[in-house]
């Protein structure tokens, strides 16, 4: 291209950028063809004479900075608060906006149980989402001490209503009594079913536990202080979906291993879209093992949370 008077660049990049014209309305202003134009405006963005500019804020280069610090497939990052149940409720439309996004007709989407995809199905329950055919699963059994609002069926029943899909069940506690419940529970024709849809998972949706933790009530219960201590023996700092692993990621062997009905880790890394959700400074170490394990390829947490994990 020959040399072009900078008065001629400033005015296409002006009708273009600026007046809104289309590049052939500026070839006939100009009496150029529109190919011209084109190169006018790609001059114009070299010389410095159009400068383009993306707007962002912190949170994005937070996101951003997790993205590629962890590999994940997408991370989301919303304000923290004091109010743990606001963060909660950040995460949950953080996560509803994802879903919106991603869930298509066809699909198989599991869930586990906790309170911040109570949060999530709750917000999708208040909206008017776009009817998708697609099945809701559990991921894991529910613990008997919970209350029913915190129940995975009640959780997966609530996501796919929400959703205009089709919810199914588990008969199943995420801990069995015994190694001898579990292996029964594992033949019967249900949990059969369950597994089949583990098989074709396209989308999984979990909370990250830190179970060793002396105010986990949920875990105090299902285990008592003997298996705690045996927790802490063995290096775990997580858990998802009753699964514990150490803080490099490494799944953890325990004692109760065979009473677990839960997918397995393994299947969660295979996944299209593995979506963790969880924030606080305590459960930093619980995080970084699912991130490490690859365990979740998105995630969805706080600010102040992951200002801590990129400082790690």
């Amino acid at each position: 291209m020959q040399a072009v008077d900078k008065r001629i660049l400033i005015k296409a990049a002006n009708l273009y950028y600026t007046d809104g014209l289309k590049q052939g309305e500026i070839a006939a202003r100009l009496g150029v063809d529109r190919t011209t134009v084109s190169k006018y405006l790609k001059r114009a963005l070299a010389a410095g004479i159009v400068r383009i500019t993306v707007e962002t804020d912190n949170n994005e280069e937070l996101e951003s900075a997790l993205e590629r610090r962890f590999g994940l497939r997408e991370a989301y990052v919303v304000a923290r608060s004091i109010d743990l149940e606001q963060v909660k409720r950040r995460m949950a439309q953080a996560g509803l906006s994802l879903l919106r996004r991603i869930v298509a007709k066809g699909q198989t989407i599991g869930l586990a149980w906790g309170t911040s995809i109570r949060e999530l199905t709750r917000c999708a329950a208040a909206e008017r989402l776009h009817p998708v055919s697609a099945d809701f699963v559990p991921l894991d059994g529910g613990p008997e001490s919970l209350d029913s609002d915190l129940h995975v069926n009640t959780l997966c029943y609530e996501l796919a209503n929400a959703f205009g899909g089709r919810s199914h069940y588990i008969y199943a506690p995420a801990i069995a009594r015994t190694a001898e419940i579990a292996a029964a529970i594992r033949q019967d024709v249900n949990f059969e079913q369950i597994m089949n849809l583990w098989a074709r998972l396209d989308i999984g949706i979990v909370g990250i536990g830190a179970p060793v933790k002396s105010s986990n009530l949920v875990w105090m219960g299902s285990f008592g202080r003997e298996a705690i201590e045996s927790l802490l023996r063995e290096r775990v700092v997580g858990e998802i979906c009753s699964m514990f692993y150490d803080i490099e990621g490494r799944p953890v062997q325990t004692e109760f291993q065979d009473r677990i009905i839960a997918v397995e880790l393994e299947r969660l890394r295979a996944l299209d879209y593995s979506i963790g959700m969880a924030a606080s400074r305590e459960k930093v170490p619980a995080i970084l093992g699912a991130l490490r394990g690859r365990y979740i390829n998105v995630l969805i947490t706080d600010d102040e949370t992951a200002k801590i994990l990129l400082n790690e």
